[in-house]
């Protein structure tokens, strides 16, 4: 009887030990989960008031400068007569003809990848490099697309058709791998039930699986496509003039982009230029990127709600 009570006071000490250490664990991990916590919002909170003041420091130094004259006229000397006109026409006409051009080739890519290429070296050795490409810096797309479209192919410097040829290299990876994770998203199971149907694989793809993944398609698509708007070093280099007085007609027009007039206008020593002409550019790019974003979420909230 005493040996019986000896050990259950031993278990009972064990038990109050355990729970103790327990005790300490849970407490020591709920600090540490506060503590990265908190971190994450300071970091959060970091670069949200960073980008705050900058916004309000461009909009700052725009104030004035920014109106229906600095949007309709073409670029000047004087600040004063300054405008960006000849740019967004430059721009839009270079985006839509990427758009063009990387859409349908990075859709087929990803279907290609997802749906009809077996799962061996090949295909993983694809998937690698188009990853790899997706992080490789801009200027080496404009190298490329000087060696091969002006210097092999003999096309005019500057000229619409070969900015969007060079952009398109440069936002086509990032539109196939987002078009690999939409078409992947599909259930395997509404597959399934497709081809079970009766259908053949072309119209399970088609009446299925592209349906289901529009949204992530054209989100990726667009976000790709604002990234190539913003791009400078690509259009250096194929002779992309900074500064252009005329607006361009057509695909083999001289043209220039809203990012060039920018970093034009940030060399001139005015101070009218520094502190006025070039934050209401930035303003006017800035607003044509969140207007894509903008499209890029209203797509993907209207296909989901179609889809529901």
């Amino acid at each position: 009887m005493i040996g019986y009570t000896r050990r259950q006071a031993r278990t009972e000490i064990t038990r109050k030990a355990v729970l103790e250490a327990a005790g300490d664990n849970i407490l020591k991990e709920t600090v540490k989960g506060h503590l990265f916590t908190g971190l994450c919002v300071a970091a959060t909170l970091f670069g949200i008031v960073s980008l705050a003041a900058l916004l309000v420091y461009v909009f700052w130094d725009a104030v004035g400068w920014l109106d229906w004259q600095f949007i309709t006229s073409t670029p000047s000397r004087f600040a004063e007569k300054a405008g960006v006109y000849p740019m967004i026409v430059g721009s839009t006409f270079v985006v839509s003809l990427v758009a063009l051009f990387s859409l349908p080739l990075g859709v087929g890519a990803a279907v290609w990848l997802e749906e009809y290429s077996r799962d061996n070296w090949l295909k993983r050795g694809i998937e690698m490099n188009i990853a790899n490409l997706a992080g490789v810096p801009s200027i080496v797309y404009g190298l490329l697309g000087l060696g091969f479209f002006v210097s092999t192919l003999g096309m005019p410097h500057g000229i619409v058709l070969v900015g969007a040829f060079t952009l398109t290299l440069r936002v086509l990876p990032i539109v196939i791998v987002s078009s690999q994770e939409a078409i992947r998203a599909v259930p395997d199971s509404h597959r399934h039930a497709s081809l079970g149907l009766g259908t053949t694989k072309w119209q399970m793809i088609r009446t299925v699986v592209l349906p289901e993944s529009i949204p992530g398609i054209m989100t990726g698509t667009i976000l790709a496509l604002a990234n190539a708007i913003g791009e400078t070093a690509p259009l250096i280099m194929i002779g992309a003039a900074t500064s252009i007085f005329t607006a361009p007609k057509g695909i083999f027009s001289s043209f220039s982009a809203l990012p060039l007039q920018i970093y034009a206008w940030s060399d001139f020593p005015k101070q009218e230029f520094q502190h006025g002409v070039t934050p209401a550019a930035i303003i006017v790019l800035l607003v044509i990127l969140l207007s894509m974003n903008g499209i890029a979420i209203y797509i993907r909230h209207r296909f989901r709600t179609k889809k529901s």
